[in-house]
């Protein structure tokens, strides 16, 4: 049975309900990232809980013996610098307590908490998607119709645009492996900017000057989705969301740092930024500082938006 449970990782647990002592065996402690003990009082064992967790496991372990059969209770504990999730596990209402002692198990439930995190985010991510593409699709529509005189034209227009966003949204999610390893950084923000453009590619009220550089495949993935992100906030609320708009983007080097520097002018006047992060601006933040290891910086004028890039260049190839 030792070899069972220390083969599933299972650590045991004994708490005497009268007087609070706590004993775990050593698979318990080295969960705990604590060295072992023979008892332990549920007080001090506390300390070790995620401060944000503590009060809702105290009530869940006292409210434990009027729970009717089995229980489990999750929550975050500090192991050292480390943050792990635990799994509780028992039977309520005094269901085997001997000598006023009750008895359970712990589990580390860490992967399948980041695993539980990760689906949320993609889940959110996709919406967020989703509704962009939606605004994509209505904003290329009015683009189309002021720039032509017959519903064919704005149906041949439009349909090239939506082809275009289709092969730009490729570039907004990793490929695998055998399809290319680097692009060009001028072609990567052409192509994903190239359903946005009245008149193509660098030539008409979209215009870019970055120096020839590669871009390797994770950078480029999370450079796309911001370059994404920034173009359809332009479009639904920024110079491209009217016929009179401009955006420049340009660069310059800084020693091992390259700035891309995005400014927007034309379009509606905007005061500030909004008073609520959105989906959108938590996932430019997280790309920028966390995929690409650089900075963001965003400045509004009456004239438009003006947003900086502070990327290192080795990260860009990668």
């Amino acid at each position: 049975m030792r070899l069972a449970i220390e083969a599933a990782g299972v650590s045991l647990w004994a708490w005497n309900v009268d007087n609070g002592r706590f004993s775990m065996d050593a698979q318990g402690f080295a969960l705990w990232g604590l060295p072992w003990r023979e008892t332990v009082t549920f007080e001090q064992l506390s300390e070790h809980i995620h401060p944000a967790d503590q009060d809702r496991v105290r009530a869940a372990f006292h409210a434990t013996r009027a729970t009717l059969g089995s229980y489990e209770t999750d929550f975050r504990i500090l192991a050292g610098k480390d943050v792990r999730w635990i799994a509780a596990r028992g039977q309520g209402e005094d269901a085997g307590i001997v000598e006023r002692t009750m008895f359970g198990i712990f589990l580390d439930v860490t992967g399948r908490k980041q695993a539980e995190e990760g689906h949320e985010l993609l889940a959110g991510e996709m919406s967020h998607r989703v509704k962009n593409l939606l605004a994509i699709a209505a904003g290329l529509t009015g683009i189309a119709a002021r720039t032509t005189s017959t519903k064919t034209d704005m149906a041949r227009e439009l349909i090239q645009r939506l082809t275009a966003l289709g092969r730009a949204h490729d570039l907004v999610r990793p490929l695998p492996a055998d399809q290319g390893s680097a692009a060009l950084l001028g072609d990567l923000i052409s192509v994903l900017l190239a359903p946005y453009d009245d008149t193509g590619a660098f030539s008409g009220r979209i215009r870019v000057a970055v120096p020839r550089m590669g871009v390797g495949e994770a950078a480029a993935t999370s450079l796309a989705m911001v370059v994404h992100e920034l173009a359809t906030n332009a479009l639904k609320y920024g110079a491209l969301s009217t016929s009179s708009g401009t955006l420049d983007i340009s660069s310059h080097s800084a020693g091992e740092r390259i700035c891309l520097k995005w400014v927007e002018r034309g379009g509606p006047v905007i005061t500030g930024p909004c008073e609520t992060r959105g989906f959108g601006s938590q996932l430019v933040e997280r790309s920028v500082e966390r995929q690409l290891g650089g900075t963001i910086e965003r400045q509004w004028s009456a004239e438009g938006l003006a947003v900086t890039l502070t990327l290192d260049r080795a990260n860009l190839a990668c």
